[in-house]
């Protein structure tokens, strides 16, 4: 039943992605985008990563979608006035990168190799620091520990997003 429902929400989340790149009205596109998130936090809880696909839900879809949303309001890019700018060189750069793609996920369904630590290494070292530390703690502990400065790179890069739309949208600046 666990293989019939992850299959079920990845092709949701494959289809909501797909119509998210061939909508052309910003608002659809963003819409879509927040059905790709929840079909991505249905297959994190599926997986067993209960707190990722909570946070996957109350942060992209939630805070980061309302953000988007805002953008696109504040922006007014719901106006669709101008010719569609992509052409036949676009459609065969985005085909070769499906082509691409496809190969590649190919290859990694043939070649089921053994895993190099063993099939039950990287479970049990995840259920000894579960146990250890709680979920929370299992990515707490290392993202404030040992990814301190990725995430404050992070962080200054959503800042400077946030100032860039609204210095777009501001008409006298």
């Amino acid at each position: 039943m666990l293989t019939i429902l992850f299959f079920f929400f990845a092709a949701c989340a494959g289809g909501s992605a797909l119509m998210v790149v061939t909508r052309r009205n910003p608002v659809a596109c963003a819409i879509w985008l927040i059905g790709t998130f929840f079909s991505l936090a249905a297959i994190y809880t599926l997986l067993g990563a209960v707190f990722i696909g909570i946070i996957q839900i109350l942060v992209y879809a939630g805070a980061i979608m309302v953000l988007f949303l805002f953008v696109i309001m504040l922006l007014n890019l719901g106006n669709d006035y101008e010719a569609d700018i992509r052409g036949p060189v676009w459609m065969m750069f985005a085909g070769g990168t499906v082509l691409v793609m496809m190969g590649l996920l190919a290859r990694v369904y043939v070649e089921q190799g053994t895993a190099p630590l063993g099939e039950d290494a990287g479970r049990a070292a995840l259920a000894a620091q579960t146990a250890q530390h709680g979920s929370v703690g299992l990515i707490g502990i290392p993202m404030y520990q040992h990814y301190v400065v990725p995430l404050q790179a992070t962080a200054i890069l959503l800042l400077i997003a946030c100032v860039g739309a609204v210095v777009l949208a501001k008409r006298k600046v």
